[in-house]
């Protein structure tokens, strides 16, 4: 029987929630790292054994963690990341330049095939890929080449949070940055191409339709259909069907098109999932629900998925990394809040229950199935 793997990463350290294939009855291990801010705690799709994470804190700075006996012992292998180059400027919120600077990792990729190789997104925002299991890191400067002048940061930072890599060529990766938009690598992260096209951002931008400072939330594709990308962005449910060259908005009849996480299901290629919040001031869901949408046509038609999700005052938020799915044949949705709780649903959607309900702030949820 297979085991079921949660890895949540939170405010105060990193937890692992274990569970067989029926996901009813659950464990909880942590916290790991306690007291450290774990930004992101992931899994290795090569090597069921191999976890990495991201922790920070304001006394020791930014270090990766690496497990390879699936979380039983830990060692640091890094906590080096220096900018290539010339670093330049960005632009502020009140349009000064300030000079780069490293803050934190905020998201870790491994290669689908290669456990020693992984990349990362740090704020201020920046692409870094290790060969070495995350001994050593090589920052990637060809994407701040891309108007890097002009991003600036979003509410949380100037952070890369997201990044996509298509499973059917390995040189063709996604990213997403708060504030500065979505960009495609083809050639492996030595040139970039901004994929900002049919976004409209008029609260945010001078030019509603720039080329890039957009607020990208976060991007999801389903690995049969790799130039099929959703989007949740700082408004706007958006999809491309051409790898990002051009969005069309399939937010539809959402109760609002504000969110952060967006996640595809791992056997239905044009089932999306999102949960919206009220707006950008008020980061909570709407009249207090915590409502789940699921979109089975690819976006525009959406319905609440309730079944076991507080609907009155719940006053909580779900972050762009705090949700995931599994690869069962009944597929398992997770995710995590702001105020603790940890949700699962083992069929799809239709029911939820909480499997953790007291832990810090959710930062970010990954799963793993192990046989």
């Amino acid at each position: 029987m297979s085991e079921v793997r949660v890895l949540v990463g939170t405010a105060k350290g990193a937890f692992i929630i274990r569970s067989d294939e029926k996901r009813k009855d659950w464990t909880i291990e942590g916290p790991h790292f306690p007291g450290w801010e774990v930004y992101h705690i992931t899994g290795t799709p090569s090597d069921p054994n191999r976890l990495y994470v991201s922790q920070s804190g304001g006394w020791f700075g930014q270090v990766i963690q690496r497990s390879d006996d699936g979380g039983k012992t830990w060692d640091s292998v890094s906590n080096e990341f220096q900018y290539d180059g010339e670093t330049g400027t960005h632009q502020w919120y009140d349009g000064t330049q300030h000079p780069w600077e490293f803050k934190r990792v905020w998201h870790i990729e491994p290669s689908p095939t290669d456990a020693d190789s992984l990349f990362a997104g740090v704020e201020d925002a920046g692409l870094f890929h290790s060969s070495d299991g995350g001994k050593s890191w090589i920052e990637l400067p060809g994407l701040r080449k891309v108007k890097g002048d002009l991003w600036q940061p979003g509410a949380g930072g100037m952070c890369l949070h997201t990044i996509v890599l298509n499973p059917d060529d390995p040189k063709r990766i996604y990213v997403a940055i708060s504030a500065a938009g979505a960009f495609r690598t083809d050639d492996g992260g030595e040139t970039w191409l901004p994929i900002n096209e049919g976004l409209v951002s008029p609260y945010e931008l001078p030019d509603s339709t720039a080329e890039v400072g957009h607020c990208v939330h976060s991007i999801a594709m389903h690995p049969s259909q790799p130039d099929v990308l959703f989007m949740q962005k700082h408004w706007d449910v958006m999809r491309s069907d051409n790898s990002g060259d051009l969005w069309y908005e399939v937010s539809g009849n959402l109760p609002s098109d504000f969110g952060f996480p967006i996640v595809v299901h791992a056997h239905e290629p044009n089932t999306v999932y999102v949960v919206p919040i009220k707006s950008d001031a008020h980061h909570f869901p709407p009249d207090g629900k915590l409502r789940v949408y699921r979109s089975r046509s690819g976006g525009n038609e959406w319905e609440a998925l309730t079944n076991g999700l507080p609907q009155s005052d719940c006053y909580h938020n779900v972050l762009r990394n705090a949700m995931c799915v599994d690869s069962l044949d009944s597929c398992g949705i997770y995710f995590g809040t702001t105020g603790g709780q940890v949700y699962a649903s083992a069929d799809s959607g239709d029911n939820w229950m909480p499997i953790a309900s007291n832990l810090p702030r959710v930062m970010s949820v990954e799963v793993q199935v192990l046989p």
